[in-house]
């Protein structure tokens, strides 16, 4: 009996010690859970990862993880919350809406639980079914999420509700055992001082203190914090400024801490804008943006993220991991990242390198996410041909790709930059580019910067010349499609800056190419010409007649008009206003350019999110006069060969003193623009290639490259 006992003694203290050496497996990278957007199909739950919490991924090609016919009474789900438990499960919730066919109008929520990440259980919770007494009258639930209450052991539901004509309130309720269903009918959780309409609430623990971040609906808008010792009660307002860092409508706040940091990650959805913005605190009240740390190869909204292991990682990526985006990422400063290409349909690698990359010992420097293998690694010797690489994903299977380098000097600027216009600086003798801003949700950029170059190849970025936000009183984004012009009056050179804003043309003016530009006070046309009833304000050109010396400015979104410049620049002779617009295929993004005797008048033809955007031209015999168009006056147009795309909205450059022309235009964003959808129309890219004329002086069709020019 006693050796049974020693026996028994023995293994229980074996047993203790094995359980007291088991460490559980560090959180090591992150899951990204959002929707994107209010459209068919856009309303369902997505993952995305990163292993750093700065750079994401979208899995399964951005597509949803879960159908929502089999977990939505709606149709639609949205503001995903996932949550690990105390018990190892996870937990995730969700607004039960479909916008398209409910506009903003639902009554349930659904509650999701899983154990792996990959095979999640749900049910629905009806707020007005399950609680007609008290919420019978329900007509909006609102962004849920959940959090473990650690003094009564359950999971606590918190979400937004609307009755009748009242302000939305912060509720809460606990979940059943089996996360199900709610216990009970839901109290409120937060009290308003200003009774101002309160959504998106985004609870975290931190030094024993509960701090509620949510979005104040109505009134001062933007993220404000509560703050509590307990979990359920006693939330209080530090202060009733927004602690968001941002100046528009901001929404679904999401608060996360870094792995193995002191450092919180405070996220929002900017939703009016289409993007989202990155903030960080070490107290969780003080917030620095950090916007250009961050990237994503999707658009989010409102979503949250959990730090998860590297088993949980590998496990996502061997679910929802594809070879069409094989979390592959090349990272050598001679690349242009951007253009990277791997293409697993054709099973090919471009990779376009700088000027000066030695390409006979050449590392791509891969960079892969855990469970992504890439063979061979290290320098490679390309200047023998393309180099064979395969790429392995866990659980996935492996492909082979041929990999070649390319020196491709387009596009000629890095980063998104779109309409833009050239100048040669007769003062400086160098060439300049003045863009938009793009990269930004629906064209909402709000600032404007020039690239200086001495050749048309190699381009200087000369910094921000003018920013709506700060310089402009009229207008405060949707900085759009600038033009310049170089005038020497009482014999100093001033340079004349026409800029969109707020679909309305303005005017400033600098004493340099570089500026600084100081803006005219009020818009320059903010009215449209007589008989024209339809289009925008916008896409402004200026132009100089090299035999009159007199300066014209054209502009127009659906029609063009053109009138003379008075002799200050910044004003018009509205007696010379004249319509021209040359026929239906005009859009937008008017070029006079003056040759042999000829004014040629370009324009962009269809929509800038369209592939088929291209460029158009006539000529005429004056400024302003009748419009001549060739029988075949394309000036350039996508090449789909070369997957280059919506090849519009331009400029173009005549090298001084020689009949040496170029065309200046954008493109969708290469290689990933034609997959973006509409997004490509504000994800662009500046390009330049030759201009050609024939011996009768008609434009030769631009056939755009990769390559770029080499002058």
């Amino acid at each position: 009996m006693k050796h049974k006992e020693l026996i028994l003694s023995t293994f229980l203290i074996l047993l203790l010690l094995v359980q007291g050496c088991t460490k559980t497996e560090n959180n090591e990278a992150y899951l990204f859970a959002y929707f994107t957007g209010n459209g068919p199909g856009e309303e369902a739950i997505r993952f995305a990862v990163s292993e750093d919490a700065y750079h994401y991924r979208a899995l399964n090609n951005d597509q949803p993880i879960l159908n929502n016919k089999d977990i939505s009474s709606t149709g639609g789900v949205r503001d995903p919350h996932i949550l690990r438990g105390a018990n190892g499960n996870f937990y995730m919730v969700v607004t039960d809406l479909y916008v398209t066919d409910m506009g903003w109008k639902n009554y349930a929520m659904v509650l999701l639980k899983s154990n792996d990440l990959i095979n999640w259980k749900s049910s629905i919770v009806n707020i007005p079914e399950a609680f007609p007494d008290e919420f019978g009258d329900v007509w909006r639930v609102w962004a849920p999420q959940t959090i473990y209450d650690e003094e009564v052991g359950k999971y606590m539901v918190y979400f937004s509700m609307k009755q009748g004509d009242e302000p939305d309130i912060i509720y809460y309720a606990y979940a059943n055992a089996d996360f199900t269903a709610l216990e009970a009918a839901p109290k409120q959780l937060l009290y308003s001082p200003t009774n101002n309409a309160c959504i998106d609430g985004d609870i975290i623990k931190k030094d024993q203190k509960f701090y509620l971040f949510h979005k104040s609906e109505s009134g001062d808008p933007g993220i404000k914090l509560a703050i509590s010792d307990h979990l359920t009660e006693g939330y209080e307002y530090p202060s009733l400024e927004r602690v968001d860092k941002e100046i528009e409508n901001v929404e679904g706040s999401g608060v996360f801490k870094l792995n193995n940091s002191d450092e919180w990650i405070l996220m929002y959805d900017v939703y009016g804008l289409g993007r989202y913005q990155f903030t960080k605190s070490t107290d969780l009240q003080n917030f620095t943006v950090i916007d250009e740390e961050i990237t994503m190869n999707f658009h989010p909204r409102h979503g949250t993220v959990l730090p998860i292991t590297k088993t949980e990682l590998k496990r996502l990526i061997s679910q929802w991991g594809t070879m069409d985006d094989p979390l592959v990422e090349a990272a050598a400063s001679g690349l242009k990242t951007q253009n990277v290409n791997i293409d697993s349909q054709k099973g090919r690698i471009r990779f376009p390198v700088k000027k000066g990359v030695d390409i006979s010992s050449f590392d791509p420097e891969f960079k892969t996410f855990t469970g992504v293998k890439v063979s061979p690694m290290g320098p490679q010797n390309f200047s023998l041909g393309p180099v064979n690489y395969t790429i392995t994903i866990d659980g996935v299977g492996e492909q082979n790709f041929e990999a070649t380098v390319a020196e491709d000097h387009n596009p000629v600027l890095e980063g998104f930059y779109a309409d833009p216009d050239v100048l040669f600086a007769e003062k400086t003798g160098k060439y300049y580019i003045y863009p938009t801003s793009d990269g930004f949700h629906n064209w909402g950029g709000y600032y404007f910067k020039t690239f200086s170059s001495e050749n048309l190849v190699d381009w200087q970025d000369e910094g921000v010349i003018l920013n709506l936000r700060e310089d402009v009183s009229w207008a405060n984004h949707n900085a759009w499609a600038p033009c310049i012009i170089e005038k020497k009056i009482d014999g100093e050179y001033k340079y004349f800056f026409y800029f969109c804003g707020r679909q309305k043309i303005g005017v400033a003016v600098a004493d340099n190419p570089e500026g600084p530009f100081v803006d005219s006070g009020e818009p320059l046309i903010n009215w449209k010409p007589e008989g024209v009833k339809g289009g925008q304000e916008i896409d402004p050109d200026v132009f100089t007649d090299p035999k009159t010396g007199k300066s014209y400015l054209y502009w127009g979104n659906g029609y063009m008009a053109g009138v003379e410049l008075n002799d200050d620049m910044v004003s018009l002779k509205m007696e010379t206003l004249k319509v021209m617009t040359p026929d239906k295929t005009f859009r937008e993004g008017v070029y006079v350019i003056y040759r042999n005797g000829t004014y040629y008048f370009m324009w962009s033809e269809d929509d800038t999110r369209s592939p088929n955007y291209k460029v158009r031209y006539a000529t005429s015999n004056s400024p302003l006069g009748e419009l001549t168009i060739p029988e075949n006056n394309i000036v350039i147009q996508r090449n789909a060969e070369k997957e280059i795309f919506a090849t519009g909205h331009n400029s173009a450059i005549q090298v001084p003193g020689e009949d040496e022309w170029y065309l200046v235009y954008h493109r969708f964003t290469y290689p990933n623009g034609k997959n973006m959808g509409y997004r490509a129309g504000f994800h662009r890219e500046v390009c330049i290639d030759r201009l050609g004329f024939d011996e009768q002086g008609n434009i030769i069709e631009v056939i755009p490259t990769l390559e770029g020019i080499d002058r």
